[in-house]
């Protein structure tokens, strides 16, 4: 095969893939942990508002929990394009389900269910979209008021839970979650937990920053609030010197 034939076959596979497309085959822009659970009344959401280009903490201001129609509340870690790409999916099927106009309107169990068919999916065409999504949410059923709490990964691995952290928070949150999480708990206790989860992400995860941002869900519909700082004390011992007793340190 002469050079020309070949790079006229580049050309003809290019043209195939249709004008513009792209795929993620890397995260670059990235948000981290994910911190979620039920309480009382409802779902609480939060994370922080941190995006890294890299290792480089480049956005400060980046939202990562949205609202999804009626009922239910997304957040996200990983890539924040895949996530966007998501977000246009969700609109997609909310407008679609929306215009049936039958008096009922999807659920989060019923997103979650749907998200894991996509995570899965795209997975196995092996061109994943980057993401841990947590989807919460709450809705009346046959038994009344039903709470939802459930997790999907990039390769379509999902599960239900009471309370959920993605990225580091799935190392450092976890414990302290299982240790402290109650059922009843009202909302101003769920935001005491969550904050000392998301301070303890803080001072150990590199790629937080002091901008956080909480939401709820409930039967009166979700709410996202505005983006608030935490007070902090960086005074610990291992901090002021994180090499104490350390073997062959500087």
């Amino acid at each position: 095969m002469d050079g020309s034939h070949a790079s006229g076959s580049k050309a003809a596979a290019a043209a195939a893939e249709g004008p513009g497309t792209q795929r993620t085959q890397y995260p670059y822009v990235t948000g981290t942990s994910i911190i979620a659970l039920k309480y009382k009344d409802g779902v609480i959401m939060a994370s922080d508002t941190g995006a890294s280009y890299g290792s480089t903490l480049r956005y400060k201001s980046v939202e990562r929990i949205k609202a999804v129609g009626k009922h239910s509340l997304i957040g996200a870690s990983g890539e924040l394009s895949d996530f966007q790409e998501i977000l246009r999916y969700l609109d997609e099927l909310t407008l679609s389900d929306h215009m049936w106009d039958d008096g009922n309107s999807l659920g989060p169990k019923e997103i979650h269910s749907y998200l894991t068919r996509v995570m899965y999916n795209r997975r196995n065409k092996f061109d994943p979209l980057w993401n841990s999504l947590v989807l919460g949410g709450v809705k009346k059923g046959p038994k009344g008021e039903e709470k939802y709490l459930g997790m999907v990964n990039m390769i379509g691995t999902h599960f239900e839970e009471n309370h959920i952290a993605t990225g580091f928070g799935n190392h450092m949150a976890i414990p302290i979650l299982r240790a402290e999480w109650r059922e009843d708990m009202t909302f101003e206790e769920a935001v005491k937990l969550v904050e000392k989860c998301l301070l303890v992400l803080l001072y150990r995860d590199r790629s937080s920053i002091n901008k956080f941002q909480i939401a709820k869900i409930t039967t009166e519909g979700a709410t996202i609030y505005p983006p608030y700082s935490l007070k902090t004390y960086w005074g610990f011992s291992a901090f002021e010197n994180p090499a104490q007793g350390a073997v062959g340190s500087w």
